[in-house]
């Protein structure tokens, strides 16, 4: 039988490496610009790659700083619930593109739509958003980082979700 135990814990194996990369992740999650979004756009990649881990975190996180439980909920169905913004669309669209690169890249459907809602700054930023979630998740996904196991580390507890 397969248990639900992390495998080795990268953050404390790898303290400069995990504390460069939260330093840039954090870095984005405070643009002004990004700010609204990020919670979104870090839970979609997170439940496209299927991290436990990640989907528990953003979902606390977007709590705690106001989002509405069933905004939260639509998150995975995002195309076909009336919650979402046309800016917000387009960051959900960019964030799947650029999650679940098809063999031939983003299309410029894709991107035309997007950049339709974003200026080559903001879209700039949120593609760097999305690459450094895509790798937060492939690390938790790798050592099977145990969901709400940084929960008092990083505040989550304030969500009220156990």
């Amino acid at each position: 039988m397969i248990t639900m135990s992390q495998r080795l814990d990268y953050f404390a194996l790898s303290p400069k490496a995990s504390g460069k990369y939260a330093e840039f992740s954090m870095l984005l999650t405070r643009s002004p610009f990004l700010a609204p979004l990020a919670h979104l756009v870090m839970l979609r990649a997170s439940q496209i790659n299927g991290c436990a881990f990640c989907v528990d975190m953003h979902v606390k996180e977007a709590k705690i700083h106001g989002d509405r439980e069933l905004r939260l909920h639509h998150v995975a169905v995002w195309r076909e619930s009336p919650l979402f913004s046309e800016q917000e669309r387009a960051a959900l669209e960019w964030t799947e593109a650029l999650t679940q690169l098809s063999p031939h890249g983003v299309s410029d459907a894709i991107y035309a739509s997007v950049r339709e809602q974003f200026s080559e700054q903001e879209l700039s930023e949120l593609t760097f958003l999305v690459v450094a979630i895509n790798g937060w998740n492939r690390l938790n996904v790798a050592f099977r980082t145990v969901p709400g196991s940084a929960d008092k580390q990083f505040g989550l507890d304030k969500a009220g979700l156990a």
